[in-house]
């Protein structure tokens, strides 16, 4: 099973997380990515700790492994006029050519996006940027952080003071819009015959998912604030204490909040709680309830009593706890490689299966993420094919 973008050749100049994410994306799926690396590699092969190095080996950085599976790795100099031409032979091709470069570096090594369709006037071409291809600060580079914030995103996380998310979302979200968009784009190739230029950023992966905290402001004129551990707009529905460790509770209807009221032995139409917007206007005084009647008991019993009831609720997992459940396995969401020279190891796999099968991504087997170069030798016979 080679997956549904099977046939599909993907030219990965990216580094860092956004454009690697979105090759790794396109991989999964079936398709022949290409990593076009540096001499020095990608920057994130220097990232960590943590570092994996084996007896005799280089040191591989767990960053590295987790945005580059199901990838090649060749290394070019774009400033060496001979790395340059095997690029040129590489766009004649292949279907899709991803960069991530600040804007106007790719035209400067020599590849404005009019030679590369010279080259290839069926090459979809993914441009990722930190603000936006064009306006006022499109030149600004992107690190994940600085859109968290730019973004807004960081004004809506965290309890007392803004937070960023625990994984560099405005990456990941950059890199997963690019990847629809280059789908799109294929799709629609085979009705027109060409290419086109799909640009995203992450900053637009930030406004993308403000959801109903954007609509808050743009309809409402409401600016939201931070939300913590609860939901602003319903009640209850959040993280609580219990004696032993903290749950998730989600009341995500009135019937919802009936049973857990039952379960629970609270008056579902106790004056200031009967419906849920008096719940979220008296949203502390209803966690100080619910908390103190949890606070005598052991979490698991909690949730085998609302599962019971059926309200949905759930634990807080540590990542090894997660990795380890049998939930995730059943899933594929934790696959089996072969790297060249860590050996077998274990990756978080892709989160899309097709037909019921077990393969995550659709395809039989991966291929673990490429050391610096490894496919040098076999992506310039190929061209020679």
């Amino acid at each position: 099973m080679p997956g549904p973008l099977d046939g599909i050749v993907v030219l990965d100049l990216t580094r860092a997380l956004a454009g690697p994410h979105a090759g790794m994306m396109l991989g999964d799926l079936g398709a022949r990515v290409i990593k076009v690396e540096s001499p020095t590699g990608d920057d994130t092969r220097g990232w960590g700790p943590p570092f994996v190095e084996p007896e005799g080996g280089e040191r591989e950085s767990t960053y590295f492994l987790s945005a580059n599976r199901n990838k090649e790795s060749i290394t070019l100099d774009l400033k060496d006029p001979a790395d340059s031409e095997v690029l040129a032979r590489l766009v004649a091709r292949a279907d899709v050519l991803m960069e991530n470069f600040r804007v106007g570096v790719l035209d400067r090594l020599g590849f404005p996006v009019s030679r590369l369709h010279e080259l290839n006037p069926r090459l979809v071409v993914l441009q990722i940027t930190g603000f936006g291809h064009d306006g006022p600060e499109a030149t600004r580079s992107g690190f994940d952080q600085i859109a968290q914030g730019e973004g807004g995103l960081m004004s809506l996380t965290g309890l007392t003071e803004p937070t960023k998310v625990g994984v560099p979302i405005a990456d990941l979200l950059a890199g997963m819009n690019g990847a629809y968009g280059v789908v799109a784009a294929l799709y629609e190739r085979e009705r027109t015959g060409t290419g086109r230029v799909v640009h995203t950023s992450l900053l637009a992966g930030m406004v993308g998912v403000h959801a109903f905290q954007g609509t808050k402001w743009t309809v409402a004129k409401e600016v939201p604030g931070l939300a913590g551990g609860h939901h602003p707009s319903i009640a209850p529905y959040g993280m609580f204490a219990t004696r032993t460790a903290p749950i998730q509770i989600a009341c995500g209807s009135e019937k919802l909040w009936q049973a857990f009221a039952a379960e629970m032995g609270i008056d579902p139409a106790t004056d200031g709680f009967a419906t849920n917007p008096e719940r979220v206007t008296n949203r502390d005084a209803l966690i100080d309830l619910i908390e103190g009647l949890l606070a005598d008991l052991d979490a698991e019993d909690v949730l085998a009593r609302l599962d019971a009831s059926g309200v949905p609720a759930g634990k807080v997992r540590s990542l090894d706890d997660v990795y380890s459940w049998d939930q995730t396995r059943s899933q594929g969401l934790l696959i089996d490689v072969e790297h060249s020279s860590l050996g077998p190891i274990q990756l978080p796999g892709p989160p899309l299966r097709f037909d019921d099968n077990a393969y995550a991504g659709g395809r039989e087997q991966h291929a673990a993420p490429p050391t610096l170069g490894q496919h040098n030798e076999s992506i310039r016979a190929w061209l020679e094919e």
